[in-house]
């Protein structure tokens, strides 16, 4: 059993038609989506894609989530506790 995995970020250079396909092709075991850059109608479609290349290669992908980076949060919640 492979212990490492191949993580490959998806995006707009993905998009092209069988790209999906080869990088399954090549080992991908994960799908890294970064959600700082993007909208989220952009990842949505691009998670269906995945999931359908993934069905038609009969391969397990792992989707990945990127979120923003830290960020300081200076007003209170609306209950006042912090």
């Amino acid at each position: 059993m492979k212990k490492t995995k191949i993580v490959c970020t998806v995006g707009p250079s993905t998009d092209k038609v069988g790209v999906l396909d080869e990088m399954i092709a090549a080992g991908m075991n994960i799908a890294r989506f970064n959600f700082s850059h993007g909208s989220h109608e952009d990842h949505a479609r691009r998670i269906e894609l995945v999931r359908a290349a993934a069905r038609k290669a009969a391969a397990p992908i792992a989707l990945m989530v990127d979120t923003k980076g830290p960020e300081m949060r200076l007003s209170k919640f609306e209950n006042g506790n912090h």
